[in-house]
């Protein structure tokens, strides 16, 4: 079911190499469906949005929008335990992000010079969310409070028409919560063009956020530079950090809760204990039985899986710091001893009371992560995420002169006159 393999400096390199290339280039033809639909919504708006819905969902498009008072009577029907499981998440959420608001600021000199920057929030954000059995409302916390916070304007949020036409109470009752104004019931790549166009009904927007199908993450991609976006999210994945004191029944149920996600979704033990490995094992074998998505489990660790042993932490470290995972659980004796040694993670999870659902779910730090070794580079959906900065300067005629000298140098060192002129010109 999941193989393991001891570290001997080719071994778990060549499992490195398999990993980084699981995500596949998306399909050349998926690509030109999408561009044929991308085209099609920004040249026909409503009209080809409505009838790329009922293709490809089967349901006539709702383009006339959600409001708050409307999401306030759907919240009603939702569960009232999720309700109350989601307002708690929700404060969690927003008081970690709130730690992350930057503050506009200047600075002046006494020769007249004034610099500074501005912060402020992005105008309008559209928050893609999935529909069927991929709707989760968790992810409507997760995009739609951090861009709250950071001062967005309006948050639209689209999400495809159910087969039966109900709409799912939960993922309602999260946008209300949230904060989203307006929903629209739309989805696929048709839903992604009409936010970065804008159609009759449906408002342009700055930037587009939030999971989909390969459909949407191409469409996605397709328009980024039209319009940002967040990221280009591959498939999920885990890498478990162990030494011989970790619980292999906990290490069990952690590799098959990122497995279950999909047959794509990679979870990687790492350890200094072959005892745990074996042990781990054993454990999957024994609690997959009780899993509804077994067969997705068992794929996913077959394909994407693997438990690598490592002659000491060092070497482990230095594995985890290689494959960059989007959730790095680290289950060792004092976890804390690692985390300044961990470079590479979406999101690191210390000790054994600190599962990878705790963030998925509740904890407060975005779940939104970067996937397929781009931690190396990229990070977590932030409020940052959804702010942008502009400088300002301000120059006195003195402060000007004295700088005068060393622009026309560099200028004129540029072959630009022009611009050494436009200072020196002030002095004539």
């Amino acid at each position: 079911m999941v193989s393991i393999v001891q570290a001997d400096g080719i071994k778990e390199y060549a499992f490195i190499q398999s990993f980084a290339e699981r995500s596949m280039e998306t399909d050349r033809q998926v690509t030109e469906q999408v561009k044929d639909i991308i085209d099609n919504v920004r040249l026909n708006g409503d009209k080809a949005v409505t009838e790329y819905t009922l293709k490809f969902d089967g349901r006539q498009a709702g383009l006339n929008p959600i409001t708050r008072g409307e999401l306030a009577k759907l919240a009603e029907k939702c569960d009232p335990e999720v309700f109350r499981a989601l307002k708690n998440a929700a404060r969690n959420i927003e008081d970690f992000h709130a730690r992350q608001l930057q503050q506009s600021w200047f600075t002046t000199r006494e020769d007249g010079v004034t610099l500074g920057q501005r912060v402020r929030g992005l105008h309008r954000v559209g928050i893609y969310v999935p529909g069927g059995t991929a709707a989760y409302p968790s992810s409507v916390l997760m995009n739609a409070i951090p861009a709250r916070i950071a001062g967005v304007k309006e948050i639209i949020m689209v999400t495809p028409p159910s087969k039966d036409g109900e709409l799912n109470s939960a993922v309602m009752a999260a946008a209300y919560i949230a904060g989203v104004d307006r929903v629209y019931l739309c989805g696929g790549a048709q839903a992604v063009a009409a936010l970065a166009f804008g159609t009759e009904s449906i408002p342009k927007v700055d930037k587009i956020v939030g999971p989909g199908n390969i459909y949407v993450a191409t469409a996605k991609k397709l328009l980024y530079g039209t319009v940002d976006i967040d990221m280009i999210a591959g498939p999920s994945e885990i890498l478990i950090l162990a030494d011989e004191t970790a619980n292999p029944v906990y290490i069990a149920a952690d590799m098959m809760s990122q497995a279950e996600h999909d047959i794509m979704a990679s979870s990687i033990l790492v350890t200094t204990s072959l005892a745990v490995a074996e042990q781990t094992v054993s454990e999957i074998e024994r609690q997959i039985r009780k899993m509804p998505r077994a067969d997705i489990i068992k794929r996913s660790l077959r394909d994407f899986g693997a438990i690598i042993v490592c002659a000491d932490m060092d070497k482990a470290v230095e594995l985890a710091n290689e494959l960059a995972p989007e959730h790095l659980e680290v289950l060792c004796g004092n976890p804390f001893d690692y985390l300044g040694r961990l470079d590479n993670a979406g999101s690191v999870f210390l000790g054994e009371y600190s599962p990878e659902p705790l963030g998925d779910y509740y904890a407060g730090p975005n779940h939104v992560l970067p996937t397929s070794g781009t931690a190396r580079f990229f990070s977590p959906l932030s409020v940052d995420s959804f702010i942008k900065k502009s400088s300002f300067i301000s120059y006195s005629r003195k402060a000007l002169e004295s700088a005068l000298d060393d622009i026309t140098a560099i200028a004129k060192s540029e072959g630009l006159d022009a611009h050494a002129n436009s200072i020196i010109v002030r002095f004539k």
